[in-house]
């Protein structure tokens, strides 16, 4: 909350690492590692309550990183894009890349400004993305992809044709190395800052699914499909 402070304490108290960096396993976190966690159950449940992930990877020296719908796919994340996509393309050929996942479940609110924090749970993948070129194996993904976003939306719409097939490009990330970092709980004061007389807690924050908006075109005797009316009950919509 106060940057220019966060500054100034990591510049006087640097962190040292038991191991040098080059030796840590890439996913192994250095900061906080009380909130650390490596078990894939616990992973998967993170992974499975979201929706976004950031998709970072370099080109030649210029590092991207681009928001994305996933599903998780067992041990693995699928994207897609457009096949002319010059970044999915990078991706296909199986460059290294990593993929971030995060849900913030609150603000902490402190006494002290440097004490507030946030209350979330995260996941960093790194893998190497590779293609899945087989019409009935790029269905299939697409299908499950659909699922995972809306269960029970591939039985109230239409399946891509052999045309919109042949123009997407859908990846499978497999995850290779892992980690999850965790926050829940009050703020953490320091004892001289208990009497103050400042409220702390928490501010709960989550996203919850609104009405749903029908086009503008739609045949007004078409209904709101149950994939969508269930969205008001999906843990992930709601609080």
């Amino acid at each position: 909350m106060v940057p220019n402070a966060c500054r100034i304490v990591a510049h006087r108290l640097p962190i040292m690492d038991p191991m040098p960096a080059a030796t840590l396993p890439r996913h192994q976190v250095r900061r906080s590692r009380k909130r650390a966690a490596y078990d894939r159950t616990l992973v998967h449940a993170i992974l499975d309550a979201g929706l976004l992930a950031h998709v970072g990877f370099s080109i030649n020296g210029q590092p991207f990183v681009i928001p994305m719908l996933y599903a998780r796919d067992g041990d693995a994340l699928l994207l897609h894009g457009a096949v002319a996509s010059r970044l999915m393309r990078a991706l296909g050929n199986g460059i290294e890349a990593c993929a971030s996942i995060t849900h913030l479940d609150g603000l902490v609110i402190a006494r002290s400004q440097f004490n507030h924090s946030a209350n979330y749970r995260s996941v960093v993948v790194f893998g190497r993305a590779s293609a899945i070129t087989a019409a009935a194996a790029k269905a299939a993904a697409l299908e499950r992809f659909v699922e995972a976003l809306l269960p029970g939306r591939t039985t109230e719409s239409r399946p891509a044709d052999r045309k919109e097939l042949a123009a997407t490009s859908v990846l499978r990330l497999d995850i290779v190395d892992v980690s999850a970092k965790l926050r829940s709980g009050d703020a953490e004061d320091k004892a001289e800052d208990l009497a103050l007389p400042y409220w702390a807690g928490v501010l709960p924050l989550h996203q919850q699914a609104r009405e749903p908006v029908a086009n503008a075109d739609l045949d007004a005797d078409i209904a709101v499909p149950a994939s969508i009316l269930r969205c008001s009950t999906d843990p992930r919509f709601r609080a």
